[in-house]
């Protein structure tokens, strides 16, 4: 009976989970993001894949001889460019795009790259994790969901999926298309979490306008400025100052920052994200990520740029 019982209220919340985000596909529940995106790139019956240079460093990890799509200097991939590398194609491809970048905020056109992706006889794989919550779902055949990125627990997202015949299930949970449990309180908690009401976001528009300038004031710059932007992630660049350096100092304050994606700090090679936008190397290994989540006050904003501040005027005392 316990079983029974387990997989009604499992069901019970993945409608709510479709519900809550007006999707009307199914929905495989996942350990979060990075397995969403192995299952979407691995198990894909679509032979010919095509990825964003930007994009996390998972999907670098899983895709198969995927052809890239080249971006501006925005980090922005232009419509036009898609349509003519689809069109040289000839033949359908997955297209893997992220709607936010984990590193800049720089927000994909994702609507129009979409149409352009349907137009080709291809199919979009949007990456949602840093805007599922945040902005409305964009019009895509496979969609990622990352927990944790909205107040859910970590270690619980999901794959949503148009139609799965674009899958080749392997036998296993979630109508065979993963192995494992499903975590039932982690996807309840996630549902949870999506149901609760939010109006952060506004609020950290403004604090992130408030960093934006004082640190452009300071001689600082916003990476992909001229770009849309979410609110809650911003890159910046402390000139003569490298990015451990800066970590190390913002550490000890209290501040908890990266370089890079958070998911790849430990390691120093320079930004992916940064290289596919043509930003001069030495510049790249000077930037540093900071996000702004629902509990980030003015008060941490203004203490942050005061840090910003002192660390870059003490390079420059004794550089």
């Amino acid at each position: 009976g316990d079983g029974r019982a387990a997989q009604a209220m499992l069901e019970n919340t993945r409608r709510r989970f479709k519900d809550v985000l007006e999707w009307d596909g199914d929905v495989i529940f996942t350990s979060g993001a990075s397995e969403a995106i192995q299952i979407a790139l691995t198990k894909s019956k679509l032979a010919k894949q095509f990825i964003s240079p930007v994009e996390h460093d998972v999907v670098l990890r899983f895709e198969r001889d995927a052809h890239m799509i080249p971006v501006n200097t925005s980090g922005m991939i232009v419509p036009m460019n898609l349509n003519h590398l689809l069109k040289s194609a000839e033949e359908p491809a997955l297209v893997a795009i992220q709607s936010v970048n984990n590193e800049t905020g720089v927000m994909q056109d994702l609507n129009a790259l979409a149409k352009v992706i349907r137009d080709r006889g291809s199919y979009l794989l949007a990456d949602c994790s840093q805007s599922v919550g945040k902005m409305p779902l964009p019009d895509a055949d496979m969609i990622v969901v990352a927990g944790h990125k909205f107040g859910g627990p970590p270690g619980v997202g999901a794959l949503l999926v148009k139609d799965l015949k674009l899958l080749q299930p392997d036998g296993g949970q979630e109508q065979g298309y993963r192995s494992g449990t499903q975590n039932l309180p982690y996807i309840m908690g996630m549902t949870a979490a999506l149901e609760a009401p939010t109006n952060w976001a506004g609020r950290a528009t403004e604090l992130r306008k408030h960093l934006d300038d004082a640190i452009k004031k300071e001689g600082g710059t916003v990476i992909a400025e001229k770009a849309p932007r979410i609110a809650t992630i911003a890159s910046y660049h402390m000139p003569g100052v490298a990015a451990n350096t800066q970590l190390i100092k913002f550490d000890m304050a209290g501040f908890s920052v990266s370089a890079g994606s958070a998911c790849s700090s430990g390691t120093l090679k320079t930004s992916h994200v940064l290289e596919a936008m043509g930003t001069d190397s030495q510049v790249a290994r000077e930037v540093i990520r900071v996000s702004i989540g629902r509990d980030t006050t003015r008060t941490h904003i203004y203490a942050f740029i005061d840090k910003w501040k002192s660390i870059y005027a003490e390079s420059r005392r004794s550089g």
